[in-house]
């Protein structure tokens, strides 16, 4: 099964910023290893502001030191571009076709005016593997952990 982890960036990525993240990641997950084996890992960038690092844990499983070399490097990127990876205040959901990032206390003020209602699809970036990722990634906001937390506007 492949572990995954997600990065959400607080603003969107230009092109130049998205190939230095990706030439990065590529450049990393090729030898990522944990306790001296390869990780079978890939990287990739979605909706130009999420990314999501995967790793095959059927060829070898990856260890703290080995994730924490994963969080290094996404400080190092967050240095780079002046971008902040790990503000876990930030939600970030759809409005139309846009992704809009917002802070708790703005969503929350968006709830309550009624602009995020039920069914405003919400980015969960808690799953864990691919399965997840492909179905429980971006939810209506009722069926997500977000429903448990803020209260709808009636």
């Amino acid at each position: 099964m492949e572990r995954i982890w997600i990065y959400q960036a607080d603003r969107e990525f230009t092109e130049i910023e998205e190939q230095i993240v990706l030439d990065k990641l590529e450049e990393f997950t090729m030898q990522w290893k944990a306790h001296g084996q390869p990780l079978a890992a890939s990287a990739d960038i979605r909706y130009h502001r999420f990314i999501v690092i995967a790793v095959d844990q059927s060829y070898a499983l990856p260890s703290g030191c080995s994730i924490d070399k994963s969080v290094r490097l996404l400080k190092e990127l967050e240095d780079e571009l002046n971008i902040d990876f790990f503000d876990r205040m930030q939600i970030a959901y759809r409005d139309g076709d846009q992704i809009v990032v917002a802070p708790r206390v703005a969503f929350e003020k968006l709830i309550a005016e009624g602009l995020i209602n039920a069914d405003t699809v919400v980015f969960n970036n808690l799953v864990a593997n691919k399965e997840e990722l492909n179905t429980q990634w971006e939810v209506p906001f009722k069926n997500s952990w977000h429903a448990k937390i803020f209260q709808l506007a009636k």
